[in-house]
């Protein structure tokens, strides 16, 4: 399916793996100019090199640290005739209340609440003067089933998906359209790490972290491709009625039940 996606640019926060990655691979194969961004400058070159070395597009990168709003400002500046926002930047701890003091949280939501928030306004206003531009948040199931385990996640991704629907709700009175994704289990470095440490723990063997997926939906955590596809999906215009909501890719997981 040809998305008619060519020729215009895309900027993604997070951008150099997993979900961030895989939404600038999906977006590259459609002839999408990227702009990337991420903390670490090291990272963001591998991405670039790993892109242009399969698709004919221009890849800029920038090492900012999005938690200080200065650096937004510097990008809305650079670059104000984006068409694609796609806010992905932000791990949030996990840890119940006692666990997470008030400076782990700040700082989380530093980065990802205040981040997004500070993005979409810079860009929105950008994009607002010429009627034209798609902003995806990435946000995250906790959001809609909530883990006193992971407190500070949960109560940040609810914020931030009421946020997306609030400012996408009528984003089209100025053209525009705002969307959010919620991911379930996703099989990034992250995930991976965390379930090999755990599966070291339990198991004896970091190996066989995979059988500690057997509780999810299919057996296996989510692909960042398989959340990179519907990210270049709501970016286009096939997509155009579709604002001001939120699309959950969890393999049913929200409405499953407990599955540990």
């Amino acid at each position: 399916m040809d998305l008619q996606l060519r020729g215009r640019t895309a900027l993604i926060t997070g951008a150099s793996k997993g979900i961030g990655f895989a939404s600038a691979k999906s977006l590259a194969a459609e002839g999408v100019a990227l702009i990337l961004v991420s903390r670490t400058e090291a990272d963001l070159e591998a991405a670039r090199q790993r892109i242009v070395g399969r698709h004919n597009v221009n890849v800029q990168i920038y090492a900012y640290d999005l938690s200080d709003s200065q650096n937004v400002d510097r990008l809305v500046a650079a670059h104000p005739d984006i068409d694609i926002l796609v806010n992905n930047a932000g791990a949030i701890p996990g840890g119940d209340l006692w666990a997470i003091n008030e400076e782990r949280w700040r700082s989380a939501w530093d980065l990802k609440v205040f981040g997004y928030i500070n993005m979409c306004r810079g860009f929105y206003a950008a994009m607002k003067v010429r009627r034209r531009g798609v902003i995806i948040n990435i946000l995250g199931m906790a959001g809609e089933k909530m883990d006193r385990g992971y407190i500070a996640g949960s109560t940040g991704n609810a914020g931030l998906m009421a946020f997306t629907r609030a400012l996408g709700g009528s984003a089209g009175d100025d053209g525009l359209r705002v969307v959010g994704i919620n991911p379930g289990a996703i099989a990034t470095d992250r995930l991976v790490g965390m379930m090999k440490t755990r599966a070291e723990s339990q198991l004896g063997d970091a190996n066989r972290w995979e059988e500690l997926m057997q509780p999810l939906p299919m057996g296996r955590a989510g692909k960042p491709e398989e959340i990179g596809v519907m990210v270049a999906f709501l970016a286009s215009d096939l997509s155009a009625y579709t604002m001001g909501t939120i699309i959950t890719i969890d393999g049913g997981a929200a409405n499953r039940g407990p599955m540990f």
